[in-house]
């Protein structure tokens, strides 16, 4: 298994490389999202920073990609973000050859820096993942257009630049303006690629060891 690590702000679109990335090679993505394993409220009843490591349960992610590698099944946690807790249900994520995690905070983590084959960073300037962060908590998770922005002032952008942001030094490959980047994109799919129809990729080489 080949796995990819993807970082960048939150609202930088992530999601949408990794959704781009599943449509070109259906069947042989699996994804896992990095906040869909914020602590569940019993495990952690007062969460004071979303936009710091402490928040995440990252040691069940990284058993959860230890599983996947070894050719195993998971249950992947569902976050609930209109809540701020997580579902009793969980989400079953099959292996396939490639691994996608994506994440703001994963090239802050120690932990995790090791088992990524390949780090990639979205860029988006920060007033821009602010917006499409408003947008989207405000649409989609049923948030207030004000709480969205005290939490910002409060623990989003000093994050943003003081972790996420210098974390792009860390990466392979630095995507600009995410999946909307299709010449960046096409560069990605041709590693994947050759990935795939390699018959000893070094990724996978690497992970069996």
């Amino acid at each position: 298994m080949y796995i990819i690590g993807i970082c960048g702000l939150s609202g930088s679109g992530k999601s949408s490389v990794s959704r781009a990335v599943l449509e070109r090679f259906p069947g042989k993505i699996c994804v896992l999202e990095h906040d869909m394993y914020y602590y569940a409220k019993k495990d952690k009843p007062v969460i004071r920073n979303y936009d710091h490591p402490d928040a995440l349960q990252t040691d069940l992610l990284i058993s959860h990609i230890n599983g996947l590698r070894s050719g195993a099944s998971i249950q992947r946690p569902i976050y609930d973000f209109t809540v701020s807790d997580r579902k009793l249900e969980t989400v079953e994520v099959k292996p396939h050859p490639i691994l996608i995690v994506e994440g703001l905070l994963l090239f802050n983590i120690a932990e995790l820096m090791p088992i990524f084959d390949l780090r990639i960073y979205i860029d988006v300037p920060l007033d821009k993942a602010i917006i499409r962060r408003i947008k989207r908590d405000h649409v989609d998770r049923g948030r207030t257009v004000q709480s969205i922005i005290t939490q910002y002032e409060n623990t989003v952008r000093d994050a943003a630049i003081n972790m996420v942001q210098p974390s792009r030094y860390l990466a392979d490959l630095i995507i600009p303006q995410g999946a909307s980047n299709r010449v960046a994109l096409e560069v990605l799919y041709g590693k994947i690629r050759d990935l795939l129809t390699s018959d000893k990729p070094d990724g996978f080489i690497k992970n069996e060891e």
